[in-house]
């Protein structure tokens, strides 16, 4: 089975395919997909362009994505659920289902402690996933940790 996760963010979504085959997993593509951040309307375009091009590549047929967490930056919050919706639309145009998981899931999934630290959960990654070398960006690591806690949910 293909998973695909996704870490969303406004000019850097992070994105990691595995694939599951009983207990094994594997990292088959990570990375970020990167934007400008000069015209928003650009930016949503160009994600779905490549998170299609993702998609066609690599044929998930399950994916996961970080819930929106808010923190004090509401403008943020709100260009960061612009393209989470557009990121949803492009999932479902392809038939995908979609899990929602929130920061604390997936690291509970993934490290066994919902409050883990960034570096606990990229090493524990790794170790997963069978990844030698440090994850670069966070954000790809991030992503993921989606899909193995998005490999482990019944959805």
């Amino acid at each position: 089975m293909i998973i695909l996760g996704i870490d969303p963010g406004t000019t850097r979504i992070g994105f990691g395919v595995i694939s599951v085959a009983g207990s094994k997993m594997k990292a088959l593509e990570y990375g970020i997909i990167s934007n400008p951040g000069k015209d928003r309307a650009q930016d949503l375009m160009a994600t779905a362009i490549n998170l299609a091009a993702i998609i066609k590549r690599h044929r998930p047929i399950k994916a996961g994505i970080e819930k929106l967490f808010f923190t004090t930056n509401r403008t943020t919050g709100m260009a960061v659920s612009e393209m989470r919706g557009a990121i949803l639309l492009i999932l479902a145009q392809h038939s995908i289902n979609v899990s929602e998981f929130t920061p604390q899931q997936v690291k509970q999934a993934v490290s066994g402690y919902g409050r883990a630290q960034k570096g606990q959960v990229e090493s524990m990654v790794r170790m997963i996933l069978g990844i030698k070398e440090p994850i670069h960006p966070d954000d790809a690591a991030d992503a993921l940790a989606v899909a193995i806690c998005a490999s482990a949910s019944g959805d």
